[in-house]
């Protein structure tokens, strides 16, 4: 099909900065869309005009109304880094748009600090919470982001001081490419901040000081960096948990019987585009869960507060799922281990001796592995140290064939 969609970067410079290519598809569009900024930038020649609402999914399905009209959609920079190209092409075939992107803001920005592109961690918080960079928030690392509003940098630099990140470098860049650029490079920790444009984006060197809470991306966070009620996969499991179930980029977790929510948080934490449900009947866990996901970096975890396994009919098919307790629970396993994808895995652990049974039996029905976890810790014995043991938790882990549905 003839494309009829077109979608123009445009950056701070406006119209001048457009290519002949570009211009020409901005000239002839029947309808222009853009934000308010972006529409400011050219001539009031007449033609219609649509500006993004809040949230822009409104306007998509517009859009797709006027298939067969000269449509150009205005955007920052490149349409697809963090831009609204992602969202058009869900819905719209490539083959039905051109797309001329421009120069990202990331690429500005590097071009003004000599930063290499590929070395950076790349964020929004563009109608996002500030919190989503908590795990990105590592010793030396760099980070580029697009910030919501003027008050992104004050907020950002807050939350390093709150994780012992003071000292991080905070270069704040507005108006990238325009004849308003302007970068500050400030401090986390220093006293006054000058006061922000809307338009800007952060590049952060994280610089980690004493007593700096720095917890890693790979699985196995100390235990004492989540609230709990003593409901908490202990860490050295944890990290054997989350092995088995094998986190993978926009891969979807169900934690069954969440406690705490300790193992979805961690799935989260591995990757920016890992999703995660954390299922858990208790409401003081639940509120656990959303605190603890908050503070560390994925405030996306959805939970569902309900009983498993009728609460999990109307959910996303998962990836993986992980039972953490209840494994005697009527019809829970089935109705898991059909819900999960074709190569999907499956992990439950148990700590009772029933526990343990019905795991052995699954084990003997279905194949996979069954494992015992025996983990011990040195504490005080009066004035000499000795093992003490945990409890020792049975694990079974068995992946679903690609074959089966």
């Amino acid at each position: 099909m003839t494309p009829w969609l077109s979608i123009v970067g445009i950056g701070e410079d406006g119209l001048s900065g457009l290519g002949e290519q570009a211009r020409n598809l901005v000239d002839r569009a029947d309808v222009l869309i853009g934000g308010a900024r972006h529409l400011s930038m050219l001539p009031d020649d007449g033609r219609e005009r649509l500006a993004w609402p809040s949230p822009l999914n409104r306007l998509v399905g517009e859009i797709e109304a006027r298939r067969g009209q000269a449509v150009c959609v205005l955007a920052t920079g490149d349409p697809f880094c963090f831009g609204i190209g992602t969202t058009l092409a869900r819905r719209i075939p490539m083959s039905e748009m051109q797309v001329i992107p421009a120069p990202s803001a990331f690429s500005l920005a590097c071009a003004q600090l000599g930063w290499s592109l590929p070395e950076v961690s790349l964020l929004t918080l563009h109608g996002r919470p500030t919190s989503l960079i908590v795990p990105a928030i590592q010793p030396d690392a760099r980070l580029m982001v697009l910030s919501d509003n003027h008050e992104t940098p004050t907020e950002v630099a807050s939350l390093l001081c709150e994780k012992g990140f003071g000292a991080s470098e905070l270069h704040v860049l507005e108006h990238l490419g325009g004849s308003r650029e302007r970068i500050l490079h400030l401090r986390a920790d220093q006293e006054d901040f000058p006061e922000f444009a809307d338009f800007n984006m952060l590049a952060i060197v994280c610089k980690a000081g004493e007593g700096a809470e720095i917890l890693p991306r790979i699985p196995g966070l100390p235990d004492d960096v989540f609230h709990h009620d003593g409901q908490l996969t202990k860490r050295e499991v944890r990290a054997v948990t989350l092995s088995a179930l094998m986190p993978g980029p926009g891969q979807v977790l169900w934690d069954v019987g969440a406690g705490c929510g300790s193992v979805a948080i961690e799935w989260m934490r591995t990757d920016p585009n890992a999703r995660a449900v954390a299922i858990e009947r208790q409401a003081a866990r639940c509120e656990m869960i959303t605190s603890n996901a908050a503070r560390l970096g994925t405030p996306y975890l959805k939970l569902v507060s309900g009983e498993a396994p009728a609460c999990l009919s109307d959910l996303q098919r998962p990836d993986a799922v992980f039972i953490g307790g209840g494994i005697n629970t009527s019809g829970l396993f089935e109705a898991c281990w059909q819900s999960l994808m074709p190569g999907g895995r499956l992990v439950a652990n148990a700590v009772t001796l029933e526990g343990e049974a019905r795991l052995a039996s699954l084990q003997a029905e279905h194949g996979g592995e069954l494992r015992r976890l025996s983990v011990s810790r040195a504490e005080a014995v009066g004035p000499f140290r000795g093992w003490r043991p945990a409890m020792p938790v049975t694990q079974f882990a068995l992946v679903k064939s690609r074959d089966e549905g």
